[in-house]
């Protein structure tokens, strides 16, 4: 049996927090490429013109 790691979050179609979620779900699968065991928090705000990670 392998180890797995399952995470899951879900918005709506057009929710504000779509974008950021998407930017912090690329960090983290680009971490996890390349040190699968890592620890990761990553967190995204977004506003017009503006990213704060």
């Amino acid at each position: 049996m392998s180890n797995y790691l399952f995470t899951s979050e879900s918005v709506s179609e057009g929710h504000p927090d779509k974008v950021s979620d998407q930017i912090s779900d690329a960090i983290l699968d680009a971490i996890f490429a390349q040190d699968p065991l890592s620890r990761v928090a990553a967190e995204t705000l977004t506003n017009t013109g503006l990213v704060v990670l």
